[in-house]
């Protein structure tokens, strides 16, 4: 009996083993999503002769994704901060992984070439752009492109007006109501081709037009008057924009833009200099709380999630460039301020 229960006991935990093996690699087809690094923008970023030799600091916030697994599944599920995402909803369905992995590399690079754009034309340089145009690179199911639009097909004008990036597409679209017609012209190999889409909703910004297509520019760089470099490791996507062209700007305007204070912020920028919406709001308000910064700045259409999210750390809503050079004076009046109340008075 005794050697029947010492048996029994083994294959149960043989049993628990590999079901906790297994466990850990089976796949759920969900993405967990958690709070990633804060990273100081000032190390990140080099501008010609320019140094950051001032107090304060912008900062980038980032998330990490990671396939769940089941037990990564069951832990996200009940964590507060984590989410677990649909892969569908990350990667388009006909994409792989390192297909998507590239497609957000190119989204990266387009938001560093823009941040030197937006940043070197605000502080008074002429910045000419060259490109080879949109690339599409897939379509979404249920686009109204399909059978229109294939991937490959390269953009050259929208309603007329040219196209050389692929934010531009995307604003352009987003002028239009939903149900609109736009006339694109695409290249497809050697033929160019003019065609009409009616454009549908877009599925992560309601309300908004979209040809729920993936697209990309090609080839293109900004003909830079000083020399920027922003090196940002493995870190991809195009969320990080309005950050890059603060530090960037900080290193060009005489005035401390941070006003002494450890300012972060996430966003896409447009070369209208508008503030995009992001994911994964809710784990970087987290990250950024949990790195004692005093200021967030978000987009306007994120700030409601940011805010549930937030306990001490300030959350700033902003739409565009403007808004958030306006509130950093603010920080500048207060830091003078902070100063102005620590002198000794004369009685």
């Amino acid at each position: 009996m005794r050697n029947i229960f010492k048996v029994s006991f083994f294959k149960v935990l043989l049993l628990a083993a590999i079901i906790a093996v297994a466990g850990s690699f089976i796949q759920t087809g969900y993405y967990l999503v958690r709070p990633g690094m804060v990273e100081d923008l000032g190390r990140m970023i080099r501008v010609q002769g320019e140094e950051r030799r001032e107090e304060g600091q912008f900062l980038m916030i980032t998330i990490t994704q990671q396939p769940a697994s089941v037990w990564n599944f069951l832990y996200g599920s009940v964590h507060p901060v984590m989410d677990l995402h649909p892969i569908s909803r990350v990667i388009p369905p006909d994409m792989t992984r390192e297909e998507y992995n590239k497609l957000m590399q190119s989204w990266m690079q387009d938001s560093k070439n823009l941040a030197q754009v937006i940043a070197l034309r605000r502080a008074g340089y002429d910045v000419p752009i060259v490109s080879d145009g949109v690339e599409i690179v897939d379509l979404l199911p249920e686009s109204p492109a399909e059978g229109t639009l294939h991937a490959g097909d390269v953009m050259r004008s929208i309603d007329g007006e040219g196209v050389y990036l692929a934010e531009e597409v995307v604003r352009q679209v987003q002028k239009k109501e939903i149900g609109e017609e736009v006339n694109l012209v695409v290249k497809r190999g050697d033929e160019v081709l003019s065609v009409d889409v009616v454009t549908a909703a877009n599925p992560e910004e309601p309300g908004k037009a979209a040809l729920k297509v993936y697209v990309r520019t090609l080839n293109w760089q900004p003909l830079l008057p000083l020399e920027v470099d922003i090196e940002t490791g493995p870190v991809i996507g195009p969320s990080a924009g309005m950050m890059f062209v603060l530090e960037i700007l900080d290193r060009l305007y005489p005035q401390n833009l941070t006003g002494g204070h450890r300012v972060g912020g996430t966003g896409t920028i447009t070369i209208d200099e508008k503030i995009g919406s992001i994911g994964g709001v809710k784990q970087k308000v987290i990250a950024a709380e949990r790195a004692g910064l005093q200021y967030f700045l978000v987009p306007g259409e994120n700030y409601d999630e940011a805010l549930g999210a937030a306990n001490s750390i300030e959350i700033v809503p902003v739409a565009d460039l403007d808004d958030v050079l306006e509130f950093l004076s603010t920080l500048q009046l207060r830091e003078s301020s902070l100063r102005d109340h620590a002198l000794p008075l004369c009685a």
